[in-house]
């Protein structure tokens, strides 16, 4: 299949249909896939830095009333293994994070059935007023759904009140595959295609700033891939309120789908080149190096991300499906340095919060060639 025409369109910032998008997926050609993502995003980031954040994964609950077939982390309740994080145990969590330069915690947990929203106000009440230099990157969409449940709230309603009390964005885990088929196929008691945008949609109209995910390499077709892609880029037309895309690979071990085997380092490296090159509305793709590793993390920013991700000071779901990868701050400003960029440390809206003249001046004698 000659997909030359395609990309050239793309290169070009001509937007991608979806037959578009499945030929590049269905093609073996990752080497010009590649080249093409990473001139649409030196086209969308001309400048000469590389990202990455700071932040801490901090689980508060693995009580969970889904049942998520990928999922090694949820506990379900009443399992002797199931816990709610004390409140000092995460702001000490929050403290050491802060002591490492970060500025930002991921907060998510499984969906508890008893937690009242209440619980949730005073946690970001108490982290607000304890740590106001922290953004609270915080709740997917299957929490939030969740949590209108609970509450017998409306869903703007919701979101208000975890506004107010001090959520900053929201992330865009519990994605999955943003087509029922996929995820009635693997996962039951948990919120469907149309809510999860919707959580995405509201929130969005309300001022509000997210990320948007895709977990991919398990049931799904290729062609549900495209169509998960295209949804989130219908949303982004709409509202304009995801500032970065993320995809990785389902990690099977240790989960009731251990029998699906994982994709590999070409498969990611495809599917987020093609994921740069058909979301022409989302800024920033951020790197998986936390699934895929140090190397494929680092070749990821020449496959259509100018983004490192987080350094990631805990991460427990991923981990808990055997897939353990650390990273040092050295280590990732290490990665973007070899790769011809200057690192800079982001916030969660993708605002530099380092000094550039520091980093230009430090960084850029690294990527002088060696005589």
């Amino acid at each position: 299949m000659n997909i030359g025409n395609i990309l050239d369109r793309a290169a070009a910032g001509e937007r991608l249909t979806p037959d578009d998008g499945l030929a590049l997926l269905q093609s073996y050609d990752l080497p010009a896939i590649g080249a093409a993502a990473d001139a649409v995003t030196c086209r969308l980031h001309p400048e000469p830095y590389r990202t990455y954040n700071i932040d801490r994964n901090i689980n508060y609950t693995n009580a969970c009333t889904a049942v998520c077939d990928f999922c090694a982390f949820y506990r379900p309740p009443g399992h002797p293994d199931v816990y709610v994080l004390p409140m000092e145990t995460l702001l000490t969590k929050i403290e050491e994070t802060v002591a490492l330069g970060g500025d930002q915690i991921l907060l998510q947990g499984g969906l508890h059935p008893k937690l009242p929203l209440e619980w949730y106000e005073d946690l970001l009440r108490t982290i607000r007023q304890k740590f106001p230099q922290v953004n609270v990157h915080g709740f997917s969409p299957p929490e939030i759904h969740h949590f209108t449940k609970i509450s017998r709230q409306p869903l703007k309603t919701v979101l208000e009140r975890l506004r107010d009390a001090g959520l900053g964005s929201l992330p865009g885990g519990g994605a999955e595959i943003l087509v029922d088929r996929v995820r009635k196929k693997i996962t039951r008691g948990k919120v469907l295609s149309d809510d999860w945008l919707n959580v995405m949609r509201v929130w969005h109209e309300l001022g509000g700033r997210s990320t948007a995910t895709m977990m991919f390499g398990h049931v799904e077709t290729l062609e549900e891939r495209i169509e998960h892609l295209e949804r989130v880029r219908q949303l982004q037309d709409e509202t304009g309120g995801f500032t970065a895309f993320i995809c990785w690979t389902f990690q099977p071990d240790h989960t009731d789908m251990s029998h699906i085997p994982p994709a590999g380092a070409f498969e990611y490296l495809k599917t987020q080149a093609v994921s740069r090159l058909y979301l022409d509305n989302i800024p920033n793709i951020q790197s998986s190096w936390v699934t895929q590793g140090e190397k494929i993390g680092q070749l990821a920013l020449r496959f259509g991300a100018n983004d490192m991700g987080s350094l990631m000071i805990e991460e427990n779901v991923v981990s808990e499906a055997g897939t353990v990868y650390h990273l040092s701050v050295d280590d990732i400003r290490r990665c973007i340095s070899e790769v011809g960029y200057i690192p800079r440390q982001r916030n969660v809206f993708y605002e530099y919060i380092d000094e550039a003249d520091e980093f230009r001046a430090e960084e850029s004698a690294s990527l002088l060639p060696i005589v």
